[in-house]
């Protein structure tokens, strides 16, 4: 097991999915976790939201885990997509992690690690959900901007997961749709929330601490990304 001992982290999402799964797996540990979401503090892509949280914060952390996100269900063409929509997206899934990093990295411990969790949808798209692959392809363009920017003293990373068995995705799922998309993925399963869980423990462990500025895909084989 990694030993996050002593160490503390904020993980956004984390009342379900790969939130839920990563704070308990961070606490298994030996890492305090602070959760942080929309149910438990309001909408995240209010700037108000972050900068309270930060402000009740007492001390500092050593982790910042950016997972939570919206992914709109229904399929839409961009040429039909509501504005509202568009927007919301935005805001949710990147406009929420610019937020939280300008209202956290002041608290983050000098050897610290910020990961983000951004989709297979970023590096390949995805036809009906333009809104969704723009934002996550916006949080990849933020990981590579930050690292740069916060070297040496905070390492930033990103998992991208492809399918995962959460409430999110529950839509696609039904009527026999994960056993069809699981037969399009090589290892031939639908990732569990715990599967991704596991890389971002990684990122913040020291056994990363040579990495940053990196694209973890945990897709099971089913997007190859060079």
């Amino acid at each position: 097991m990694i030993s996050l001992a002593g160490k503390r982290a904020v993980v956004t999402g984390h009342t379900r999915g790969i939130g839920k799964a990563t704070a308990e797996l961070f606490t298994q540990a030996g890492c305090e976790v602070i959760g942080l979401s929309r149910s438990t503090h309001g909408d995240l892509s209010d700037p108000c939201t972050s900068e309270d949280a930060a402000k009740a914060l007492r001390g500092t952390i050593d982790f910042l885990v950016v997972n939570h996100g919206v992914w709109p269900p229904g399929d839409v063409p961009l040429a039909a997509m509501p504005p509202t929509q568009w927007a919301s997206t935005i805001a949710q899934n990147l406009d929420a992690c610019f937020y939280l990093v300008r209202a956290f990295v002041p608290r983050i411990n000098k050897g610290g690690a910020i990961v983000f969790v951004a989709s297979t949808a970023a590096q390949r798209g995805e036809g009906f959900h333009a809104d969704y692959a723009a934002s996550k392809g916006g949080v990849v363009a933020l990981t590579k901007s930050l690292c740069v920017e916060l070297a040496p003293d905070i390492r930033v990373n990103c998992v991208a997961p492809g399918w995962v068995d959460t409430e999110m995705a529950a839509k696609p799922y039904a009527d026999g749709g994960k056993q069809h998309i699981a037969g399009g993925i090589p290892l031939g399963r639908v990732a569990a929330a715990a599967d991704i869980a596991g890389p971002i423990l990684f990122l913040c462990s020291d056994l990363a601490r040579h990495v940053t500025g990196e694209i973890l895909n945990v897709n099971g084989g089913s997007v190859l990304c060079g």
